[in-house]
């Protein structure tokens, strides 16, 4: 069975739900949820990888943090599936044709309001990435093993504004996995393993 067949069968065993972040700040924000998708792209690998990008550290938002290629649903977007694919066209040229797609992850909303989907999808190993160098800085692969690793999922409580909460992060190598991105995976490793 190909990965992309294991991933889908196993993505299908239990509907996505919508999940609240449980994280700093992760109670029911006031005004409108913002609608965003992003792709968790597995390269077909024999030991498969997840593809991360890093953004530079002069964006605005999320500057210097490692992420999934993804943004914002546009208003000509169909469904979280074509946000995730143009997004990651725009951002890394992955070539929406060279993507299987899998099935989609737990809905899930960040502290800043957005409800993001997870669209999960396979593509080939060594696909020549071009990222865009306004909203990319870098990529990197990590194991899809050691990501959906629980044991590698680790949580730090901070305090933010008075706040309590926590998070999860997930070190490969130099690489700090935290956050809305983090949580993802933690979702991501309860449906698939």
């Amino acid at each position: 069975m190909t990965l992309a067949l294991r991933l889908t069968a196993a993505l299908a065993l239990a509907p996505p739900t919508d999940i609240s972040t449980g994280d700093v700040g992760g109670d029911e924000l006031p005004g409108d949820t913002r609608e965003a998708a992003v792709l968790v792209a597995v390269t077909d690998r024999p030991e498969p990888g997840v593809l991360f990008i890093v953004r530079p550290e002069a964006m605005r938002a999320h500057g210097g943090q490692v992420a999934f290629p993804g943004g914002q649903v546009d208003p000509d977007d169909r469904d979280p599936v074509h946000t995730a694919l143009r997004e990651a066209w725009e951002e890394i040229a992955i070539d929406p044709a060279r993507v299987a797609i899998c099935g989609l992850g737990d809905s899930y909303r960040t502290i800043t309001n957005y409800r993001v989907t997870p669209v999960v999808g396979v593509i080939p190993p060594d696909l020549a990435l071009k990222p865009d160098p306004v909203e990319v800085d870098d990529w990197f692969e990590a194991p899809l093993a050691f990501v959906l690793d629980p044991a590698n999922h680790i949580r730090h409580t901070v305090d933010l504004e008075g706040r309590r909460g926590s998070y999860t992060q997930i070190n490969w190598q130099d690489r700090r996995i935290w956050g809305a991105t983090a949580a993802m995976l933690v979702n991501l490793s309860r449906r698939l393993t």
